[in-house]
């Protein structure tokens, strides 16, 4: 049985298997001890993830979303990959970690849930677990099958304790960040 604490293969064996994967459709992780597969993104997921960088980039200029990034996860006996839909961290501060970077120093990371059925347990429970988890201070999930943005933030004890949902056309409050999203512009990507 796989377990976080008795993963299914070695976080270096990913990593093999990843490089060779990045020349398909697919974009591979390693997320609780379990290798996932998720599908290539498309193009309503670029246009959401360039509304966010946008409206982040108005407010706090300093700060840069960094799109299919990878990042180690922590704490380290628990290690995993993952490559988030976006990461928001200081503009410099991925320069020179390659391709599986730190987590440590990520303020956000976003995500938009995909069409697929592996989509809930993945996007609404194994990866808030994770970035918990990793200590990364918010969690931003894009919702396309409810139309709702979710921000998870305070991560303490591998959880997020503070968790709220808003429907699209709500403004949206990024908690310590100085960022606030008008989410109106996200009906205009939904099925």
């Amino acid at each position: 049985m796989i377990t976080r604490d008795r993963p299914q293969m070695s976080l270096e064996a990913f990593e093999a298997i990843a490089r060779t994967a990045a020349r398909h459709d697919v974009v591979l992780e390693f997320v609780g001890g379990e290798l996932g597969v998720r599908p290539a993104p498309d193009g309503d997921r670029a246009q959401i993830l360039a509304w966010l960088q946008r409206a982040c980039a108005r407010s706090r200029p300093d700060l840069w979303l960094f799109v299919r990034q990878g990042l180690q996860l922590l704490p380290p006996h628990r290690a995993g990959a993952a490559r988030p839909d976006g990461a928001l961290a200081p503009a410099e501060h991925f320069a020179g970690q390659g391709e599986w970077a730190d987590s440590r120093g990520v303020l956000l990371v976003a995500e938009v849930t995909s069409f697929d059925r592996r989509a809930d347990e993945r996007d609404r429970v194994g990866r808030p677990r994770a970035y918990a988890e990793s200590g990364i201070p918010i969690h931003l999930l894009v919702d396309r099958d409810t139309d709702t943005v979710t921000v998870h933030s305070e991560p303490a004890d591998g959880r997020y304790r503070t968790i709220r949902s808003y429907d699209y056309g709500e403004r949206v409050e990024l908690p310590g960040l100085g960022v606030m999203l008008d989410t109106e512009e996200l009906k205009d990507y939904s099925r």
